[in-house]
C-alpha cells in the first residue's frame, strides 16, 4: 500500500491545490489512486494529475475511506472540521491551512530545515508562506554566525490571498487605465497601484496576524523560543512571488564568502553580485532567491539581504509535496 498510495488533495480546484496537483505530477510521485475533493460547486471537473483524468468529488466526511496521504489546500475553518476526519480513517495529514501549526505536539515542517521533527506524527503542518521562504536562509546563518536578532519585512503578492485577489487587481487595473470606478473586496483598500501594509487582521498590539504568523512560526521551525525577531508584513499589486527585506544581526562577525558558500550549498540561489531576484522571475520556480547580500555597519555584526520565493509554488504546495517525500521515503 504505501509504495503506491492513496493521496487526497483536499481543496483542489484553488490555487494551491492547483499547484498542488502539478508537483505532484511534475515530480511523478508514486500513487495508486489520486483524490480530487472541493466543494460541491466543483464536483464533476476533470484534472489531469499524475497522467491521469481526475474527477472532483464533493468533500464530506465519507471522503477519506482506503486514503493513506491527505494533503488539504483549506481555511482553517475546514481544516479543523475534516482533518480530524481525515486522521480518523487512517490517513496521515499534510496541511496547508494556519489551524494546526502552533499546536503542541504538531510539526511545522520545512523539509530542508526541520524534516526530523516529523517523526510518527499523524497532521503534519505546513508553515506560512512568508515563513517558508524565510527559515531555509535563517538557518544557514544560525549555524554559521549565530542569530541575534531578525527584522522582516515582507512584500506578498496578492496570490496570497487567493483566486478572487487575483481577479482584483487585474480588474482595477483595467479600471484605472479607462478611467472606470474602482472597486475593492478582496483588500481593504484599492491594491492597483498601491501598498497595503496590513495582511489579515490587525491585533491589539498593533501587529496584524500575518505577521505574528512569521514571528512564532519561525521561533517554533528553528526551534529558537525566545529568537528575536520582528515582521511587517505589506500587500503590493503583484501577482506571483513574494520578496522579503531581511535584516540580521548575528552573535559572531559575518564572512560574506562563507554565507554566500553555505547558501549555495543548502540549496538557496544566490544573485551575481550586481543582480538580485525579482517576483517576476521567481514565478513559478522551486527554488528561494536570495540577493542584495551586504554587510549592515549599524551595529557590530549585521547583514542586509532580499529574498524571493514563489509563494504558491515553493510557499505552500511544493513545501507539502515534499513533506510527503520525506514519508514516502520513511516507509522503505
Amino acid at each position: 500500500m504505501k509504495n503506491s498510495p492513496v493521496i487526497a488533495i483536499v481543496g483542489a480546484t484553488g490555487l494551491v491545490g492547483g499547484e498542488m496537483m502539478s508537483c505532484l505530477t511534475e515530480k511523478k510521485i508514486p500513487c495508486k489512486e489520486v483524490r480530487l475533493l472541493a466543494s460541491s460547486d466543483s464536483a464533476g471537473e476533470l484534472f489531469s494529475v499524475c497522467g491521469n483524468e481526475v474527477e472532483v468529488q464533493t468533500l464530506d466526511e465519507q471522503s477519506f475511506h482506503g486514503v493513506d496521504y491527505a494533503l488539504f489546500a483549506t481555511s482553517a475553518e475546514l481544516s479543523e472540521r475534516f482533518v480530524p476526519v481525515a486522521v480518523e480513517a487512517g490517513a496521515r495529514v499534510i496541511d496547508n491551512s494556519s489551524r494546526f501549526r502552533m499546536e503542541p505536539g504538531v510539526p511545522l515542517v520545512v523539509p530542508e530545515v526541520n524534516a526530523g521533527a516529523i517523526a510518527q506524527s499523524l497532521i503534519i503542518a505546513n508553515p506560512n508562506c512568508s515563513t517558508i521562504q524565510l527559515v531555509p536562509v535563517l538557518k544557514v546563518l544560525n549555524e554559521c554566525f549565530g542569530l541575534k536578532r531578525v527584522v522582516v519585512s515582507t512584500y506578498q503578492s496578492v496570490s496570497g490571498a487567493g483566486k478572487v485577489a487575483l481577479d482584483e487587481l487585474w480588474s482595477q487595473t483595467l479600471a484605472v487605465f479607462n478611467q472606470k470606478e474602482i472597486e475593492h473586496d478582496a483588500f481593504q483598500h484599492q491594491i492597483a497601484f498601491n501598498c497595503i501594509p496590513q495582511i489579515d487582521v490587525l491585533l491589539d498590539d498593533g501587529y496584524t496576524k500575518e505577521e505574528m504568523k512569521i514571528i512564532n512560526e519561525t521561533r517554533k521551525i528553528l526551534n529558537i523560543p525566545q529568537l528575536r525577531i520582528t515582521a511587517t508584513a505589506v500587500r503590493v499589486p503583484v501577482f506571483h512571488s513574494h520578496a522579503e527585506s531581511v535584516n540580521i544581526e548575528t552573535e559572531r562577525a559575518i564572512s560574506l564568502d562563507i554565507a554566500k558558500e553555505k547558501l549555495h550549498a543548502a540549496g538557496i540561489v544566490l544573485s551575481a553580485d550586481g543582480e538580485y531576484p525579482m517576483q517576476l522571475e521567481v514565478a513559478g520556480r522551486d527554488e528561494v532567491h536570495v540577493g542584495r547580500m551586504r554587510l549592515d555597519s549599524s551595529v557590530e555584526h549585521g547583514l542586509n539581504l532580499w529574498i524571493v520565493a514563489d509563494n504558491i509554488r515553493k510557499g505552500a504546495a511544493l513545501n507539502a509535496v515534499q513533506i510527503l517525500e520525506y514519508l514516502l521515503q520513511e516507509t522503505h
